[in-house]
C-alpha cells in the first residue's frame, strides 16, 4: 500500500524530468476569480476585507490549553501509519480556504486567484509571490505539484481517492499551476484541489514521506510546533511573521499566541482537568455531563461560562456500524433485526436527560435528508434500480424503530425474531444459532470511550432476549485505531460527518472501490453497484436541485440497506470555557469557529 523510499526518490526524479507534471502554457484563457463556489456565486466580493463572523480588530496574545483523548505517535498526518497528533492542520496552508457561513465556497489563500472553465475540466491557480514556508523559502508551483504527486502516491487512501481524477499537473511558471481532470462530470474537483495542503518539496527531498516521525515538519500556516511531549502533549505557537496574517480570509483569526493540547485517557478525566482549571475550553459531547457535571463553584460564580451555541451544520450520521465484511452481518435482515432492539427512547430519557433527537438520515439537519416516499427527480434516479432495491423503499417512508410506550420493546422483539428466523437463525437452548451450521450469533462491540459502555450495556441486554450473545470490549486509542484501519471489528461506534455540499467524499465513505482498501473511510465495507451509481449522480450534479435529489436518493438506499443503527444528534455546540475569552458578535452557521476567539486582556488565567 505504501511505496518504498526508493520509489519515493524515483517520483522526485521524475518530477525533475517533467513527469508526472510538465512545464506548459494554458491552452484556454479564462478570467481569474478571487473565489469559486460549488453552486451559485460567492457571498464575498473580490474587495472584501474580512469574513462577517470575525472581529477584524481582535487582540492577539495569550495561551490556550485544550484537550484530546488517547495518545499520538506521529507528526505526519498524511499517511496511514501511526496516530497523528491533534491540530497538525494548523501548520499547513492550502491553495484556497472556505468560509464558515456558506455551503461550499473557497477563497484564495496561497492562491490569489483561480481560473476554471464552465465544464470545470481543468483549474489554474495563481499563487501569491509573498507566500512563504516557515524557513523563509518561497511557496511555488513546484511545491504544489510535489504535494499532489506525493499524496497520490504515498498518502493516506483518503487522498489517493480524493485526487484520483487529477489526470495531469502542469507547472506553467513558478506561481501558476494547472490541473487537468479525467472527467467533466465532477464539478467539485476545482474546489477539492483548492484544499490541497501545500508541502515543501525541499524539506521532504531527503526524508521518507511514508514513515511516521516526531520531528516537527515544515509548514507555511499560521502556527508551528513549539514543544512536544510525545503521546502526552503538543504545543503550537503563532508564527510572528506569518506571511498570510493580513489576508482577508485570515483577518480576525488565529489570535492565540500558543495552543497547547494535552492528552487524557478518557473524557471523564479531561472533564476533571477542565473543572480544576487545567484546561481553558471544553466542547461537551456527553449529555449526562452537560446536565450534571458542571455544578462546581467556578460555574456558579461565573468564572466558567456554560452555553449552547446554535448551528445549522448537517449533523451527519453517528451510529453503531456493522462490518459487513463479516459473514455474520452479510444478510440485511440480520442487521435490521439487531437494529430493532436498540431502545433510543429509553436511553434518551434515562441516560441523556432528553437532550437528543433520533437521527433519521445520513444527512440529518439539512434539506439533503430523504423524507416521505421518493418522487420527482429522486424517483427518476431510483427507478432504474427498482429490481435491486427493497420494494418498500418506493412505497414507505423510512422510519427508525421506535420503542417504549405501554408495550415497551415487545413488538420490535417479535419483529426481530421473525426476521432472524427468515434469515436462518433460530433459538436453541436460549441461544440464537444458525439452522444449518449451529454456529451461534455472537459478536463484539469495540469501544474506545469508556463513557459509551453505559449506552452499550442496555443494548446488549435487549439483544440477549433474542438469544444473541454480545460482548463490549474497551481498548486503548492506539489499538482501536489499528483495528479500525485493519477492518478488524464486528461493530463500532462511528460518525460520518457531512457537509451542505456532498461530493467526492461520498466515494470514500461508501464506494465499492474502497471497500477493501486498508485504512479507507468505507468502514462498513459497502460494495453495492446501486450505491456506486448514486454517488456518481451526487458528484455530477449540475445545480443545487440536482444535488438535493441525488443526495436524497443515496441517503434513502443507505438507510434501507440497514448498514448502521442510527444514534442521535443535537443542533448546537455545548461549550464551557473559563471566562477569559472574547467572541465575535456573529457566530457562523456552519462552524464553531474557535479560531476567531481571543483572550480578553483584563481576564486573569484560571490557574
Amino acid at each position: 500500500m505504501i511505496s518504498t523510499f526508493h520509489a519515493f526518490r524515483r517520483l522526485l526524479a521524475l518530477a525533475l524530468l517533467g513527469s508526472p507534471f510538465t512545464i506548459a502554457m494554458a491552452t484556454e484563457s479564462i478570467p481569474a476569480a478571487h473565489a469559486i463556489a460549488m453552486h451559485g456565486l460567492p457571498k464575498y466580493a473580490a474587495d472584501f476585507t474580512h469574513f462577517d463572523y470575525v472581529n477584524p480588530q481582535a487582540p492577539r496574545g495569550g495561551g490556550v490549553t485544550l484537550s484530546a483523548i488517547g495518545t499520538f505517535n506521529s507528526l505526519n498526518a498524511f499517511i496511514v501509519k501511526g496516530s497523528p497528533a491533534s491540530g497538525l492542520n494548523r501548520i499547513y496552508d492550502t491553495l484556497l480556504t472556505g468560509s464558515a457561513d456558506e455551503a461550499f465556497t473557497q477563497y484564495g489563500l496561497i492562491a490569489s486567484s483561480v481560473e476554471a472553465p464552465a465544464d470545470r475540466a481543468w483549474v489554474i491557480f495563481n499563487l501569491r509571490p509573498e507566500a512563504r514556508f516557515h524557513d523563509g523559502t518561497a511557496v511555488t508551483a513546484h511545491d504544489v505539484a510535489y504535494s499532489m504527486a506525493v499524496l497520490k502516491k504515498q498518502g493516506h487512501p483518503f487522498y489517493r481517492m480524493y485526487y484520483r481524477q487529477v489526470d495531469a499537473t502542469e507547472v506553467i511558471n513558478a506561481h501558476r499551476i494547472k490541473f487537468t481532470f479525467s472527467t467533466t462530470e465532477n464539478k467539485e474537483l476545482p474546489l477539492i484541489i483548492g484544499r490541497l495542503p501545500v508541502l515543501p518539496a525541499h524539506y521532504w527531498r531527503d526524508r521518507d514521506f511514508s514513515k511516521t516521525t516526531l520531528a516537527p515538519p515544515l509548514g507555511s500556516g499560521p502556527y508551528r510546533i513549539k514543544a512536544l511531549d510525545p503521546g502526552r502533549s503538543i504545543t503550537y505557537e503563532r508564527v510572528a511573521d506569518y506571511w498570510g496574517a493580513d489576508l482577508p480570509v485570515n483577518r480576525g483569526r488565529h489570535n492565540f499566541d500558543t495552543l497547547r493540547i494535552d492528552y487524557y485517557r478518557d473524557g471523564n478525566i479531561a472533564l476533571q482537568a477542565f473543572s480544576a482549571g487545567e484546561l481553558d475550553f471544553r466542547h461537551e459531547n456527553v449529555a449526562k455531563h452537560w446536565a450534571s457535571a458542571y455544578d462546581f463553584p467556578a460555574v456558579r460564580d461565573g468564572r466558567v461560562v456554560k452555553t449552547n451555541i446554535r448551528h445549522e451544520i448537517p449533523t451527519g450520521m453517528q451510529a453503531f456500524i456493522f462490518n459487513i465484511r463479516r459473514e455474520l452481518f452479510a444478510d440485511r435482515r440480520v442487521r435490521e433485526a439487531i437494529g430493532l432492539v436498540y431502545d433510543f427512547e429509553w436511553a434518551n430519557k434515562n441516560l441523556f436527560f432528553g437532550a437528543y433527537a433520533r437521527t433519521q438520515s445520513y444527512f440529518s439537519n439539512s434539506e439533503l435528508a430523504s423524507q416521505g416516499v421518493p418522487e420527482g427527480a429522486e424517483l427518476a434516479l431510483l427507478t432504474p434500480f427498482r429490481d435491486q432495491l427493497p420494494p418498500a423503499l418506493f412505497t414507505q417512508a423510512f422510519q427508525v424503530p421506535v420503542n417504549g410506550g405501554l408495550r415497551g420493546l415487545r413488538p420490535n422483539l417479535r419483529k426481530a425474531d421473525r426476521l432472524l428466523n427468515a434469515a436462518g437463525w433460530t433459538v436453541r437452548n436460549h441461544q440464537r444459532v444458525h439452522v444449518e451450521t449451529g454456529k451461534p450469533l455472537r459478536f463484539t462491540i469495540l469501544l474506545v470511550q469508556p463513557s459509551f459502555e453505559r449506552v452499550v450495556l442496555p443494548f446488549i441486554r435487549n439483544l440477549k432476549r433474542l438469544g444473541i450473545a454480545v460482548d463490549a470490549r474497551i481498548v486503548d486509542a492506539s489499538q482501536y485505531e489499528n483495528r479500525i484501519e485493519d477492518a478488524d471489528f464486528d461493530m463500532i461506534v462511528h460518525a460520518f460527518a457531512q457537509s451542505l455540499s456532498p461530493g467526492n467524499e461520498q466515494r470514500s465513505f461508501w464506494h465499492s472501490d474502497n471497500a477493501d482498501v486498508h485504512g479507507s473511510n468505507n468502514r462498513i465495507g459497502i460494495a453495492d453497484p446501486v450505491v456506486d451509481a448514486l454517488i456518481e449522480h451526487v458528484i455530477a450534479a449540475e445545480d443545487r436541485a440536482a444535488l438535493v435529489a441525488a443526495t436524497r436518493a443515496l441517503d434513502r438506499v443507505l438507510l434501507w440497506r440497514h448498514y448502521v443503527i442510527p444514534h442521535w444528534h443535537i443542533q448546537s455546540f455545548r461549550v464551557a470555557y473559563w471566562n477569559r475569552f472574547g467572541r465575535p458578535a456573529i457566530n457562523p452557521k456552519y462552524d464553531l469557529a474557535f479560531d476567531t476567539w481571543w483572550i480578553e486582556s483584563d481576564q486573569p488565567r484560571p490557574r
